[in-house]
């Protein structure tokens, strides 16, 4: 296999989509993150469905800035049908518009060991708002609705 170029690479995080604005709009700060702390220049969000920008829509993009390989990541927790068979398709068919790009899915977040840290911390964070009048974390803050609090 021929070295890959991080220029000419794309990477497109992808989530479910949502009718909720504000679950969408979370997906461009996790990309505008992924963007502060990656190597890659190519870097474009894109919802599985109910949402846009699609597949197709981040792929184009990604071809328009001369990306030879798209890197396909499911902001998933856990492998399901999406991960399996939907994503894989929808990334095929969007590929299919561009001759020569290349394009894999990868697994999704699943089993990590930073997943168990990340878990932690957010109990930590509602535990120490709940018991010590603490600030609440970047998604609850401003939603009172679902806000942590002991029930």
């Amino acid at each position: 296999m021929t070295e890959i170029q991080p220029d000419k690479c794309g990477i497109i995080i992808v989530d479910h989509g949502s009718r909720r604005a504000e679950s969408n709009e979370m997906l461009l700060e996790v990309v505008k993150l992924y963007r502060q702390q990656s190597s890659y220049t190519i870097i474009e969000p894109a919802h599985m469905e109910l949402a846009e920008p699609s597949i197709q829509t981040a792929m184009d993009r990604c071809a328009e800035q001369g990306a030879e390989l798209v890197i396909v990541h499911p902001y998933f927790l856990l492998p399901g049908r999406h991960w399996s068979i939907d994503i894989p398709r929808l990334s095929a068919a969007a590929a299919e518009k561009h001759a020569n790009l290349k394009h894999l899915v990868t697994a999704p977040l699943g089993i990590h060991p930073k997943m168990c840290e990340i878990i932690n911390d957010r109990i930590q964070t509602c535990l120490a708002q709940c018991t010590e009048d603490a600030m609440p974390c970047e998604l609850c803050d401003g939603d009172e609705a679902n806000r942590c609090r002991l029930r």
